[in-house]
């Protein structure tokens, strides 16, 4: 049971911390929660949200009910987060992973811009761009190639923007939004679907000569800060068979 302050509710924390077990791979494929009172007892609180707590992770997909036996762990790929999910992850913990999340293959470099990123930030196409790329992963492999576009100015103000490795004391967004006392005001988002290219599929890490068929998804961010600039386009990727998942509170 965890001892860290949080202000969910009861049944969210205690959902949150089986499901952190499960995506990390504490808890196995086919093992089994405590039971309702077990659990009631162990964090303090009644049947009724006990229930409640396994009732969200049934419907997170993450366990199953077994009439007479008890609530068994599946074995289901995490579903891919957006730009906005990550920046809100980011602003909340510090960090944009997801839980059983970890990246790698941090890279970065400044590029000419592609016509369509240009247009994104509302940059002259063929002018100087960072371009940060890593992949985030959880235990079933690739979740998405993530890749974030900056425009040069700002790693003047952010030197580390530009190295090839992961950033320390803050998110990118954080970090331009302190370097400028600008903070950012709004973000746009957009989900679509795409057949993979070649150079997708390298992204991915799969064989470029044989993308897979079926389609994946393809989300943007953009990030706005309050004097109506752009300072961050990001582009996730998501592997094949990975799907996009929100949540949201619904008021009567």
């Amino acid at each position: 049971m965890s001892d860290q302050a949080d202000n969910r509710a009861p049944y969210a924390q205690i959902a949150a911390h089986y499901a952190g077990l499960i995506t990390s791979g504490e808890l196995r494929p086919g093992s089994l929660l405590p039971s309702i009172k077990s659990l009631s007892q162990e964090w303090k609180v009644s049947t009724a949200t006990a229930e409640k707590a396994l009732r969200k992770l049934r419907n997170d997909g993450l366990v199953r009910g077994i009439h007479g036996i008890g609530t068994e762990v599946l074995d289901l790929p995490a579903p891919m987060s957006s730009g906005s999910q990550r920046q809100d992850r980011g602003r909340h913990t510090g960090s944009s992973w997801g839980t059983g999340e970890r990246s790698d293959s941090h890279q970065a470099s400044v590029v000419s811009t592609p016509a369509d990123v240009a247009q994104a930030l509302d940059i002259r196409p063929g002018s100087d761009v960072i371009r940060r790329r890593r992949v985030y992963r959880d235990r079933h492999g690739i979740v998405a190639h993530s890749t974030s576009w900056i425009p040069a100015q700002y790693g003047k103000l952010v030197p580390q923007l530009a190295k090839s490795e992961r950033l320390s004391g803050g998110t990118s967004l954080q970090l331009i939004a302190e370097a400028t006392g600008r903070p950012i005001t709004h973000r746009i988002d957009t989900a679509s679907a795409r057949l993979l290219t070649p150079e997708d599929a390298e992204l991915l890490e799969l064989d470029p000569a044989k993308p897979p068929a079926e389609p994946v998804v393809l989300m943007t961010a953009k990030f706005v800060d309050s004097e109506g600039s752009v300072v961050e386009y990001g582009v996730d990727l998501g592997s094949p068979g990975r799907t996009w998942r929100t949540e949201s509170e619904v008021t009567q």
